[in-house]
């Protein structure tokens, strides 16, 4: 059974910072693309960001790039995002989900992705 555990979230001032990181189990990890997804009161579920099974590829939502790094490490089983400058539009829930594929590619599409984590909550105050 898979399943991902993010954990990270908090209450941080603008400009802050914060690292959320999604453990799995229950895969093979190094197979599968990673993306991390939030959803803000109100709003839809968007992507954040990804990454593809080897690490090489990645992708980021525009709103972010420049100050969100995602990263993993396929022998500990976990992905990262790394959350620089926040802002108070970036309140939201966010959330770990896996997507395998059979080609390296940073899966962008939100319906490719399962197995989703129970999400951490994150509180950007201005």
């Amino acid at each position: 059974q898979v399943q991902l555990v993010e954990s990270g979230g908090g209450l941080v001032q603008a400009g802050g910072s914060l690292r959320l990181s999604c453990a799995a189990s229950g895969l093979t990890f190094g197979s599968y693309a990673m993306g991390w997804f939030r959803q803000a009161p109100g709003k839809e579920r968007e992507i954040v960001a990804a990454i593809s099974w080897s690490g090489l590829y990645t992708y980021y939502e525009d709103s972010v790039k420049g100050r969100f790094t995602i990263s993993r490490d396929n022998a500990k089983n976990t992905v990262y995002l790394q959350m620089n400058s926040l802002k108070p539009e970036d309140t939201a829930v966010y959330h770990c989900a896996c997507h395998y594929n059979y080609y390296d590619v940073a899966t962008r599409q939100i319906d490719e992705y399962g197995n989703w984590g129970q999400g951490t909550q994150v509180t950007v105050s201005s």
